[in-house]
């Protein structure tokens, strides 16, 4: 037999491209880890928001120390397309690499802050004013840090792979809830609840100093993206790059396109997918909120890898088709998708909506909106309110039936009607009275008609449920795993860095990020637990056809232009 001898290599042939792939992979590897490290810090805040409300916010009413701990979480989507404009600039004119330095360790600063900031008690109206602007630097911060690392991560990515380089970095906001959900629970776990309420919930915010720590020891021990080092090394970094991103509309016209034609639609499927349908089971459909958490993170394990199939198949067939039929699909299927979690998870509220259906028989002039984000609002002044906030309270879906000025609201529940009472003719204890015996016979009638009071965990579908969400979450991968490649394609070099930073955190940030707030409006002001959804598949659509119109295929173009 013929001994077959190895080839020889090349001085430095076979270690280059050895060093090479495992520089490719450090890139990789660095910049995920960062980026997972940013979502956990981002997401502390709404795991934790009960107990940061109860120590920042207890010197107000709690009405209004409620609405203080949802403007300090909105306000770090509200920030981040300026955290993109501020970072997106420096990153172009500074360079890639020690910009998502700076961001990562701003974010990082930010959350041990939390931390380590004085309670209301002790320090009095600076403890909320000193926490939202804390949430406003990591709010800035997140802007800066996407856009920097699916660059950084692109530019040196291989021709040909950067859908499945980039892709990666989209796994990072699912892994991030991951990381801050085990630790939050751990960190539970060990101290026990008392201790955990008392300061223990100080712990998660203070572990990220070594989260960070970790995250900038493996970033700094990169260098310079190769694309941006040659447009530096030959003079060629822009001087003025928001100018040449947004005062020109040979580019601005590319951001308009992107923000409608790709990232809109990308940005409300994913938060549809990720978020409202947890809290579509947990508020409409009445399941507990421990068996939503698992069913939705057991979704999330079946379905993450498909961020990294999406990127690499959209390095085969391109980034438009994929992330236009995931936005399509999900505008075509959110209804159907959704009903069918309903029978699903609840099959009791779906047979009594089926066989018993709820009208609210009123006049519009008489309805005041739905929407009582703090639970404080008083719905008793109008006899409308009365039987409205009874069915919204109660997590039961009506249509409304119209009728002629001056009509005394009713509630028709299959056969039956139940006139609310007139506040005009009554007040005081005869009031209050009679809201709660129409409340009781209202209940008794609903209990009868077979709506359930909450879900029975015997009686759900678990397979077709994790199903359907592991569905909702594949079309997330579809939308979110090729964007980053298309983002950074689609830009000139020099102005990359904030032309892609600016659609994407507008699109994630107001259009995916108040998706839920929006949606619940939508539905407290219908009474509709569906009608929601229309936010989502309108944009969604909206993206689809935009995209097809005007949206070009990037995949093979070349990123050192």
């Amino acid at each position: 037999m013929a001994t077959v001898k190895p080839m020889p290599v090349t001085a430095g042939g076979h270690a280059a491209a050895s060093a090479k792939g495992q520089n490719e992979k450090l890139v990789i590897a660095a910049s995920s880890l960062g980026t997972v490290f940013e979502w956990y810090d981002f997401y502390l805040y709404g795991l934790l928001a009960t107990y940061i409300s109860a120590q920042f916010f207890s010197g107000v009413n709690e009405t209004t120390g409620f609405i203080f701990a949802l403007g300090a979480f909105a306000a770090g989507f509200a920030v981040r397309p300026f955290g993109a404009l501020v970072f997106g600039r420096i990153g172009d004119m500074v360079g890639r690499k020690n910009t998502f330095l700076v961001t990562m360790g701003l974010m990082g600063l930010a959350t041990f802050g939390v931390g380590l900031l004085p309670s209301y008690a002790t320090i009095g109206v600076m403890a909320p004013i000193i926490l939202i602007g804390l949430r406003l630097l990591q709010g800035l911060a997140m802007g800066g840090e996407y856009g920097g690392a699916a660059t950084y991560v692109a530019e040196h990515a291989p021709e040909g792979k950067r859908g499945l380089y980039t892709s990666w970095i989209q796994t990072t906001a699912t892994l991030g809830l991951f990381a801050a959900l085990l630790i939050v629970i751990g960190t539970r776990t060990l101290l026990g609840e008392e201790v955990f309420k008392a300061w223990g919930w100080r712990v998660p915010f203070l572990v990220s100093m070594i989260l960070l720590a970790v995250s900038m020891w493996i970033r700094l021990q990169l260098n310079e993206s190769p694309v941006y080092q040659k447009m530096k090394d030959e003079g060629k970094t822009s001087k003025a790059p928001l100018t040449e991103a947004f005062a020109k509309w040979g580019n601005l016209k590319w951001v308009v396109i992107v923000l409608f034609g790709a990232v809109a639609g990308q940005a409300v499927v994913w938060y549809t997918g990720q978020f409202y349908a947890l809290f579509f089971l947990e508020k409409m459909l009445k399941v507990d909120g421990a068996t939503t958490n698992i069913l939705i993170a057991v979704a999330l394990m079946i379905g993450t890898p498909g961020f990294v199939f999406f990127g690499w198949l959209s390095d085969k067939i391109g980034r438009k088709p994929i992330v236009l039929a995931g936005c399509a699909l999900a505008a075509l299927t959110y209804f159907p998708a959704f009903h069918a979690l309903t029978k699903a998870a609840n099959p009791a509220l779906a047979q009594a909506q089926a066989s018993a259906p709820v009208s609210v028989v009123v006049n519009n002039a008489d309805c005041s909106v739905q929407f009582d984000p703090v639970g404080k609002n008083k719905f008793d002044t109008k006899s409308c309110d009365i039987a409205k906030s009874y069915l919204a309270k109660s997590g039961v879906s009506y249509t409304k039936v119209d009728a002629p000025v001056g009509t005394i609201a009713a509630i028709k529940i299959g056969s039956e009607t139940f006139v609310a009472p007139d506040p005009s003719t009554v007040a005081g204890a005869a009031k209050k009275a009679a809201i709660t015996a129409y409340q009781d016979s209202v209940k008794a009638a609903l209990a009868k008609a077979g709506y359930p009071s909450k879900a029975d965990p015997a009686a759900m579908n678990r397979p077709l449920v994790i199903g359907i969400l592991v569905y909702l979450v594949l079309l997330v991968t579809a939308v979110y795993g090729p964007i980053a490649a298309l983002l950074v394609e689609i830009f000139p070099s020099r102005i990359r860095y904030t032309s892609m930073s600016l659609p994407y955190h507008i699109g994630n940030g107001w259009f995916g990020g108040f998706l839920p707030t929006t949606a619940f409006a939508m539905v407290a002001a219908t009474g509709d637990i569906y009608y929601g959804l229309w936010y989502p598949v309108l944009i969604a659509g909206l993206t689809a056809i935009v995209g097809l119109l005007f949206l070009p295929e990037t995949f093979k173009r070349r990123l050192d232009a």
